[in-house]
């Protein structure tokens, strides 16, 4: 008997050491990061070692670190929205958005730098490109939020253009002027001299953004502890370089991410045949029967959702702007909610103000025939700032 209770002390002293080993630092959630690239970065983006930088993140917050490197800046947009990752390092877009949604600045790899909107000689202002083409890369490349906002400050838009042609190289827009299957683009100012200087006359300057933070951007969530933000803005200060990645020792003004956040493309405060309703609001109609179409990414909808809401995505393809063209997109998804029961009022939501999707949805709805249809311009974000109930996978 002496010899059992010997061996159940033992095997509990052995359960107990493994629980305290299961409840140490290493069994944290894990500290995720992103690095999103953009099209003219990937020489930067290739030297970064993944598996030096996890290993370096781990030993800085003292948890298991996963990094991830992506070239779709609509995805890691998105993510911004959401609070997807701990760690954002990307270019000023990217930073600019994470810093209105709970994350903080650690610094940026390299000095501020200028963007020029290029035209072909024969044009001499911003004006002269209406009814013209337009080469950018990916609607949420940081080229593209440069045009806009040189454009804007002309009072013009994307649909004063002929076309907008999105690519994924830049500096190839520069090419596209020559062969004459474009008529303006934008390049950065250090771009611009080394092609100005090999091509004179080919090509003139109409416009000149305000400096944009350059390099890559590091923001963190400010929900992690003051003393692993503290240990991650040194590594990424003085160790990244032995993961490939240039110090992000600069530190911008936090004006200058917010002009550029600015350039993002708010959706309208109101949208004709559309109620647009608060989340208090929403909640009234939902309770009494009404349906709210969350339009986000699978991702998204499973990781955080409002309670009860529908998932109906689309592939968004059409330009972020009041006059997109809805055959673009394809919005078959809307159709099957309105045909999976009796008709409901519909409610549209997304990610917030910059989010465009349920406001095309919202839109194409009431315009091919559905009754009763509302828009949620604030989202998720303003349902979960009100302390609405959620839910997830």
């Amino acid at each position: 008997m002496q010899t059992h209770r010997s061996c159940a002390a033992a095997l509990a002293k052995s359960f107990l050491g493994l629980a305290l080993v299961l409840s140490g630092p290493w069994v944290q959630a894990q500290l995720s990061a992103v690095v999103a690239v953009e099209p003219t970065s990937k020489k930067a983006a290739h030297t970064i070692l993944r598996s030096a930088m996890e290993a370096g993140l781990s030993r800085a917050s003292t948890q298991p670190a996963t990094v991830t490197v992506s070239e779709d800046l609509a995805d890691v947009m998105r993510a911004t929205r959401s609070a997807g990752f701990d760690i954002f390092i990307g270019p000023a877009q990217v930073a600019a958005s994470a810093l209105s949604r709970g994350y903080e600045l650690v610094g940026a790899t390299h000095r501020s730098e200028q963007y020029l909107l290029i035209s072909s000689a024969q044009l001499d202002t911003v004006a002269a490109l209406r009814e013209r083409r337009l080469y950018l890369p990916q609607q949420d490349s940081i080229y593209t939020y440069m045009a806009r906002g040189m454009l804007n400050e002309a009072g013009m838009s994307f649909k004063d253009l002929k076309q907008v042609q999105y690519e994924r190289y830049p500096q190839a827009g520069l090419t596209a002027l020559v062969l004459g299957s474009t008529d303006a683009t934008v390049v950065r100012a250090d771009e611009w001299a080394e092609w100005s200087a090999a091509h004179p006359k080919a090509a003139r300057v109409l416009a000149t953004s305000q400096p944009v933070p350059g390099g890559f951007t590091v923001v963190v969530k400010k929900e992690l502890s003051a003393d692993v933000r503290t240990r991650l803005a040194q590594w990424f200060a003085t160790g990244s370089e032995t993961a490939g990645m240039v110090p992000a020792t600069q530190r911008p003004d936090a004006l200058l991410y917010k002009h550029v956040a600015e350039l993002g493309l708010f959706t309208p405060l109101g949208l004709p045949g559309v109620q647009r309703v608060s989340a208090k609001e929403a909640l009234k109609l939902q309770e009494q029967g009404a349906l709210i179409v969350d339009t986000r990414t699978e991702k998204e909808f499973k990781a955080k959702r409002i309670q009860g809401a529908v998932w109906a995505p689309y592939i968004e393809k059409s330009l972020k702007d009041v006059a997109f063209d809805s055959a673009q997109d394809d919005f078959r998804s809307l159709d099957k909610v309105a045909q999976s029961g009796p008709p409901r009022p519909m409610i549209f939501a997304c990610n917030g103000a910059e989010c465009w999707k349920s406001y095309k949805a919202a839109k194409f709805a009431a315009t091919t025939g559905h009754k009763n249809v509302y828009w949620m311009r604030g989202g998720l974000p303003e349902w979960a700032a009100d302390g609405l109930p959620t839910q997830k996978d």
